[in-house]
This record gives C-alpha cells, sequence and structure tokens, in this order.
C-alpha cells in the first residue's frame, strides 16, 4: 500500500476520522495500491458545513470573480491534463488514450462555465401596465451534492460542479471509492485558481457518505450519474427530503443497422463503441440490431476487427483495451458470456479466458461477442456494463424500432443507414434521449444537454448545457412599479390586479 487519499474540506486535505477505510486496486495488476477513507456523517456534516458557510459570499459574489477562478481552474485543468489521465488509468484501468479524451470533455463543461455571463442574463419587459416593469432573474440554489461513478472519474464530476459553482453554488463531492484520486487533483486545481475555501469539497465514501448527502437538511440539490436502481433509489429519497434532483441512470444503447447501410463503417463503429474502456460506458453500444439480410455480413465484419484488439495495461501504448475495475465485477460480466447459450445465444467471441503475460492477476476479459441474442436472455435484458456485445436481428426497420422502444432504458441509440428518410423518422420516433445517425455514441457537445428518457434518467433535468444551467438555478420574477410624483395615491382596490 502506498498511499492514503482522504477528504477535501474548507479549503485543505482532511484526514479520515473513521476508522473504515476501503482498498484501491490497480485494475491491471489485482494490487492494492491505496487506502481511501470511507467518511461517517460526521466528516459528511463538516463538508456540508464548509459548503453552507461559504455559500455566504460565494452566491452573492460577482460573475467576474467566479468566471476569472475557472479561467484559470481551465488553463490549470489543459496544463496538467496528463497528471489527470494517470490517475484514471492507475485506478480505473482505461488505457491512457481514452483517459486523456475522458479530461477534455470534462474541459469542455469548464469552458463552458467560463461563459456563464452570457447564460445567467436574465430577461426584462419594460411598460407591462402603466409604470410596472417585470423582470426574470436566475439565482442560485444553495449547496449541492454530486455523487458520481468510477468509469469516469474526472469528466462526469466535471459535468457537474464548474457550471454549479459558475451560477454560484457550493459543492461537496462524493466521488466512487473505486477511483478517488482524481477527484482530489481537481480540488488542488481548484484551490490553485483562487476558489475560495469551502466551494468545492470532497468527502471520500461509500452508501454511507450517500444516504448522508440525501438526507442532509444543508444540502439544497444532488446530481447523481450511476445504475439505474440506485439513480431511483437516490431520487425517490432526496426528494423526500425536499431536494432538486437529477438522477441519470443505466442504459441497455442500440445500434440499428439497415440493409443499404456501409457495413465496414458499422462495423468498426460498433466495435469502437461497444468495446472502447472494455465496455465500462454508459454511453457504450451493447446492441446491434441487424435489419433484414444484413446480419451474418456484419457479424463477421465485427467478429474480425474485434478479436484483433489489444487487450493490456492502460499504461502500455501499445494496449487498446484495458482490464475491468474489479475481479468481481469482471467474473459478473464473464457470466453472461458462459450462460449465454442457455438462453439461446450464439457465443462468436468468447473474452472470458483472457490473460495478459505479466499481469496474470489482473481483471481481464476479451472482447465477447454474442449472435441471435433473443430479447428474453439475461445479456439482453441486463445492463452489463462490460466488454459484450449483443446481436439481434430484425426483418424490418419497424420492427427493429419497435424492439428498441420495447426497452426500459432510453439513453442513447443510434442508426447506421444512407437514406435520409429513414435517418428523419428514426429520430422521431426512437424513445431515446441522444440520438446518432452514423455516429455510434452520440455524447453531446458541452452547449447542448446529456441526459436519456425512460429508466435511464429520474429527474427533469439533463446534465450540462442549458439544462445544467437550470438546474444549478432557481428563477425568480421581480414585478416594479415607480408611481410618478405627481401623481395621486391610487387608493384601496379589492379587485383582482389587472395591466391597463
Amino acid at each position: 500500500m502506498t498511499k492514503t487519499v482522504h477528504h477535501w474540506i474548507g479549503g485543505k486535505p482532511v484526514e479520515g476520522a473513521s476508522d473504515r477505510w476501503g482498498p484501491v486496486t490497480d485494475p491491471a495488476t489485482g494490487a492494492v495500491t491505496a487506502r481511501v477513507a470511507l467518511a461517517s456523517a460526521g466528516e459528511v456534516d463538516a463538508a456540508v458545513a464548509a459548503a453552507r458557510d461559504a455559500y455566504a459570499t460565494w452566491g452573492t459574489s460577482s460573475l467576474a470573480q467566479r468566471t476569472a477562478v475557472l479561467f484559470r481552474f481551465r488553463a490549470l485543468l489543459d496544463a496538467h491534463r496528463d497528471e489527470i489521465a494517470a490517475l484514471i488509468t492507475a485506478e480505473h484501468g482505461k488505457v491512457h488514450s481514452d483517459a486523456l479524451g475522458e479530461v477534455a470533455r470534462g474541459l469542455e463543461i469548464v469552458e463552458l462555465a467560463c461563459g456563464i455571463t452570457t447564460q445567467l442574463k436574465g430577461e426584462l419587459s419594460t411598460q407591462v401596465s402603466s409604470r410596472v416593469d417585470v423582470a426574470s432573474i436566475r439565482q442560485p440554489v444553495g449547496v449541492v451534492a454530486g455523487i458520481t461513478p468510477f468509469n469516469f472519474p474526472a469528466m462526469v464530476p466535471m459535468w457537474m460542479f464548474p457550471l454549479a459553482v459558475a451560477c454560484g453554488n457550493t459543492f461537496v463531492l462524493k466521488p466512487s471509492e473505486k477511483a478517488p484520486s482524481p477527484s482530489l487533483r481537481l480540488a488542488e486545481l481548484l484551490a490553485e485558481a483562487g476558489l475560495p475555501d469551502g466551494v468545492f469539497n470532497v468527502v471520500q465514501g461509500d452508501r454511507d457518505a450517500v444516504e448522508a448527502l440525501l438526507t442532509h437538511p444543508g444540502v439544497d440539490a444532488v446530481s447523481f450519474v450511476g445504475s439505474t436502481p440506485v439513480a431511483r433509489y437516490v431520487h425517490t429519497t432526496a426528494t423526500a427530503h425536499g431536494k432538486r434532483v437529477q438522477a441519470l441512470g443505466g442504459a441497455k444503447n442500440h445500434m440499428l443497422v439497415l440493409p443499404d447501410a456501409d457495413l465496414d463503417a458499422a462495423a468498426d463503429a460498433a466495435v469502437s463503441a461497444a468495446y472502447g474502456s472494455a465496455g465500462e460506458r454508459c454511453m457504450a453500444i451493447s446492441a446491434v440490431v441487424a435489419v433484414g439480410a444484413t446480419g451474418d455480413a456484419l457479424v463477421e465484419r465485427i467478429r474480425e476487427r474485434a478479436e484483433k484488439i489489444k487487450v493490456g495495461p492502460g499504461s502500455d501504448p501499445a494496449s487498446e483495451m484495458g482490464p475491468l475495475i474489479t475481479a468481481d465485477h469482471r467474473d459478473k460480466v464473464a457470466s453472461y458470456v458462459t450462460g449465454a447459450a442457455a438462453d439461446g445465444c450464439e457465443a462468436v467471441l468468447d473474452g472470458t479466458g483472457l490473460t495478459v503475460d505479466g499481469h496474470e492477476n489482473g481483471h481481464w476479459m476479451g472482447p465477447s461477442l454474442l449472435d441471435r441474442v433473443p430479447a428474453t436472455a439475461r445479456a439482453y435484458r441486463d445492463e452489463i456494463f462490460g466488454p459484450v456485445l449483443c446481436v439481434l436481428r430484425a426483418d424490418t426497420y419497424e420492427e427493429g424500432v419497435a424492439l428498441i422502444n420495447a426497452s426500459p432504458y432510453g439513453n442513447g441509440t443510434a442508426i447506421f443507414t444512407r437514406d435520409g428518410g429513414a435517418a428523419r423518422r428514426f429520430q422521431l420516433e426512437v424513445e431515446a434521449g441522444m440520438v446518432g445517425v452514423n455516429v455510434p455514441i452520440p455524447v453531446p457537445v458541452g452547449y447542448h444537454s446529456f441526459g436519456g428518457w425512460k429508466d435511464s434518467l429520474f429527474g427533469d433535468h439533463h446534465v450540462y448545457g442549458t439544462d445544467g444551467i437550470r438546474f444549478y438555478t432557481r428563477g425568480k420574477v421581480v414585478t416594479t412599479r415607480w408611481p410618478d410624483p405627481s401623481e395621486a395615491p391610487a387608493g384601496v382596490d379589492l379587485g383582482f390586479p389587472r395591466s391597463h
């Protein structure tokens, strides 16, 4: 064990006061490389109190002050992107190039937050009645808690806190205990950028810390990204305690391939989207729906590409796909492949027996491909969150869309076709929050919003973009009347006010 990962409260590192610790593992070796403090309710109290104290001044600070800090943070983040990517690889396992991409996508939201001045402009209507003006303004909500997953330990927090603090809120982050270090490095860079103490805090921990945040009277809003069962619980619990909540859940993202599609391009896209980051992405393509006679040729193209993927440590530049986050998760993912035949699936590629020389204890699993998967199969029904791609067959476009829409998830989806009419019809008919046309992972750019439908989202707001700004602010309408000095008093009027 080489280090201990603590909290960040009130602008400085704080050692864990409880006796509870969790292991931090290098997924490529299986070795425990650190221990992380698991916060008690008292430590959550301290973080929320620090955020509440800081809100008294940060919530009324000028936009110029906030954006100056964010511009400095953006420069520091850019300068340290390699370092942060290395922390991600060490604790999550994804290859370094993928980790760099994660930092870059988080940087997009920081840049959006740097321009918050134009996003928070209010509205003014003058002379709505005689000498009466009406203004609409937006104000921060207060203390925001962010609860984020292991698979994007830098990007997902940056989907939240830059906009939250730009809008004048203070923030308490509870990152995944499986990949805790990137959040602390972000906290250090924010402090170096001049963010006042207490505006951004980090409490490491497990379910106990989450429960404390969801029920804490000092927390005004909760942003969450994770699995659907937990997202549903977060939304139900936090709203019952009077909090504003956005909770993004799981996914089963489909890719519909029509007979006129470029099959080589579709196969490239399916392999990239299914096996990137070992499938541990909420926007990974996990189900391909092949329409008509395309199935056999498409499956063969996917197989040819998938079996050539170089699996190895994320720190090795030659690696294209890294390990899974834990041995338990690897075993769970593998069970979908080993049990596929019993569910009526054909295992075209079985990556469950993969080992990597010199890293035999790593959490390895190779790309796996299941064909002719029934809609009743466990591998299709569940969110696997690993390098397992299911191929389903449909006779027609209508049958394919009906299959997609029958899924309880509605995060992202894609269509591959050369037919503009079919693509337009698909984007209107499919029941998902993010749609790609010949784009396999349709993650929106920062100035649009990210979020799904159905069991992929609980709450009314997506993250970042316009929805993110609206989530982190509350609307207020101010009606003003300044009577003319020469005007006689209007007197008492018990009638309903009217504009005139």
